[in-house]
């Protein structure tokens, strides 16, 4: 039994410590925002933020963690979707086929924290994450539309 912080609220998951964290997410918690996409954290589908970092949870074993640390999902970055990166991503209309977005959002908006007024450099360094239909100028733009948002 291991105790997660997960978007603000303690769950008592059972996984064994080798576990990925994106599992229990998804199968224990019932958090299906945070998608798989490699397994060996080169795509960013499945990124989380961990005490506000963001983090790959494909690679991330549950038995690494402690109650004390804060892991945040997409469902947790707002419960309205009204967080600026959000409505910069429907506004600019980001999505092709969706399934990166959310590693996409959750990057972006752990860059934004850092960095409130990020350069094209900036962003495209921060912004690993692999997207298969190619939206990354859209990404860019809303990047820096949600910087606008948060002035």
């Amino acid at each position: 039994m291991a105790k997660l912080n997960v978007n603000g609220r303690m769950r008592n998951v059972q996984a064994e410590a080798d576990t990925p964290l994106l599992w229990v997410i998804r199968e224990q918690v019932g958090l299906t925002g945070t998608k798989y996409g490699c397994g060996v954290a080169q795509c960013g589908a499945c990124s989380v933020h961990i005490n506000g970092e963001v983090r790959r949870s494909c690679s991330i074993p549950v038995g690494t963690l402690k109650a004390s640390d804060k892991i945040v999902t997409i469902e947790g970055l707002s419960a309205t979707s009204s967080h600026p990166v959000q409505e910069a991503w429907a506004a600019l209309d980001v999505p092709q086929c969706g399934y990166c977005q959310s590693g996409q959002i959750m990057a972006a908006a752990a860059l934004l924290k850092k960095n409130p007024k990020p350069t094209d450099k900036d962003i495209d360094e921060a912004m690993t994450n692999i997207c298969r239909c190619g939206t990354y100028q859209r990404i860019r733009a809303a990047v820096h539309l949600a910087a606008g948002k948060r002035a």
